[in-house]
């Protein structure tokens, strides 16, 4: 009898349990039930970028939800369920180099001015992300360090230059950012002493006797940075460790950056009071990724180090196409780690091609995949550059979103800038990605939810023709056009 009335009271105490989780769970399908209800009436707003048209992030359009109709496999469709959420949304930037600090200082403050607003402004794109080098890259007028040549003790490790044109740039950027803020850097080239080349461009190797000397180099930058007021987020080991480049650039394989974050700069960085630094492995394309990570993320004591991994989009230089999918399996094989689009531009300056559309649309193809694949951030390279695509010191001219014509003084915004605004300025730090899918390969779409409820759904359309189609969210639709070559932000 005892016994019978212990089991009794288990099942009680069972049942007990299972019916506060089952409330609990009931009342969480109801909140999320009655949101997705909600979306019938409510107002949708659409914004639109398109090309041969003076559309440029422009309002052009707001529709009204209705009950959803069960779509037919002839309708061109974009699903998304706001039950499913994913990765925490970091934000989107471009590096302030020394070529682009270089072609601001000849603005006139005015221009100056509406660079900033543009670019950082709550009437621009909203840029948060920033990043820039340590010391030189090819994207200035030359080669520096911050030391003598030969100074393996640093001590006459300074950043007097970057105090000139580069710093003051920051500065005026971050003031607008304010909060949000995500600063990081990356080195293209230790010293030409401590390298196997002994040569900062052309590749070459970190010298093991070195490796402790330049561990210290990143803390006495992040020190100085901070020092002047620029709070460092995080900084990446080396700038693309797999190119040898005609420009500043270093050799690194996948167990020497292991080892070089495992024994030197991660313990350096936790010694010296920074182990709040987030490191980011490889800095490279996407094609070789997945072996960095798991060179790296599979060393218990090198991946406690590394927040995650960046990467380029440069691998389509061997003639395929981008490989999206390697980045959707780190994110499946390292879930706890975090992946940053960490450079982009469009190669091979060309004055006719400022306003080159399928440079945007390149743009456009990588950010929606890259968020889809689970990146948390995304940023572009140089913010701005002059008449030439540059200064570049070894003339390796490009693309950026704004350009200065430094004859004249006038600013010239590239289709790229709109189209990397319709993320930027409607998606804020913190949101949550939605899942997000489409009917079709005509159209490329993914969304993202703010913390203040709101949606964002970005769709954009590559094709020559009008695309008709249904935007269908849980239970409720709205019908809508995209133009041809456009992209479209969609607020609800």
């Amino acid at each position: 009898m005892t016994k019978n009335y212990k089991i009794i009271g288990i099942l009680v105490l069972l049942c007990s349990c299972s019916d506060v989780k089952v409330q609990e769970v009931s009342k969480t399908e109801a909140m999320t039930i009655s949101s997705v209800e909600n979306y019938n009436n409510k107002t949708l707003q659409v914004y639109t970028t398109a090309k041969d048209t003076e559309l440029r992030l422009t309002k052009t359009g707001e529709q009204r939800f209705k009950n959803k109709v069960q779509p037919l496999e002839v309708d061109v469709a974009v699903f998304v369920n706001p039950k499913k959420t994913f990765q925490e949304y970091l934000g989107v930037g471009g590096a302030i180099t020394d070529a682009s600090s270089e072609v601001f200082s000849k603005l006139n403050d005015v221009q100056q001015d509406k660079l900033l607003q543009a670019l950082y402004g709550k009437d621009g794109i909203g840029y948060n992300i920033i990043r820039t080098s340590i010391h030189s890259s090819d994207f200035g007028l030359g080669s520096h360090t911050y030391i003598e040549e030969g100074d393996a003790e640093l001590k006459t490790f300074s950043i007097e230059k970057d105090k000139e044109k580069r710093l003051p740039f920051i500065k005026r950027a971050i003031n607008l950012i304010e909060d949000d803020l995500v600063f990081y850097a990356s080195p293209w080239s230790p010293p030409a002493f401590m390298k196997s080349n002994n040569n900062m461009l052309q590749g070459g190797k970190l010298l093991p006797e070195f490796r402790q000397a330049w561990a210290n180099y990143y803390v006495k930058f992040i020190k100085a940075y901070e020092e002047e007021g620029v709070p460092v987020w995080g900084l990446t080991i080396q700038n693309e460790p797999m190119a040898v480049q005609r420009w500043e650039s270093c050799i690194y394989t996948a167990e020497e950056e292991r080892d070089f974050l495992k024994n030197y700069l991660g313990p350096t960085l936790e010694k010296e009071g920074l182990g709040d630094k987030n490191i980011v492995v490889w800095d490279h394309n996407r094609d070789l990724i997945t072996d960095r990570a798991n060179i790296i993320f599979e060393d218990p004591e090198a991946s406690k180090y590394a927040w995650g991994i960046g990467f380029h989009w440069y691998e389509t230089w061997t003639g395929g196409l981008p490989k999206y999918d390697n980045l959707k399996n780190i994110n499946e094989s390292f879930p706890s780690k975090n992946l940053l689009f960490t450079e982009g531009c469009q190669e091979g300056f060309d004055t006719e091609k400022l306003h080159y559309w399928p440079n945007a649309e390149r743009y456009g193809n990588s950010m929606i995949n890259d968020f889809n694949s689970g990146v948390v951030g995304w940023t572009d390279w140089n913010i701005l550059l002059d008449e030439r695509g540059g200064p570049n010191h070894v003339e390796n001219f490009c693309f950026a979103p704004v350009h200065a014509n430094t004859k004249t003084g006038e600013l010239i915004y590239t289709p790229t800038y709109y189209y990397i605004g319709h993320f930027s300025k409607f998606i804020n730090s913190g949101a949550k990605r939605v899942s997000t899918t489409t009917s079709r390969s005509t159209i490329e779409s993914t969304s993202f939810k703010n913390k203040d409820g709101n949606i964002i759904t970005v769709v954009m359309n590559k094709t020559d023709n009008p695309i008709a189609y249904k935007l269908i969210v849980g239970n409720s639709e709205v019908l809508l056009e995209i133009e041809p070559r456009a992209m479209q932000s969609l607020i609800y």
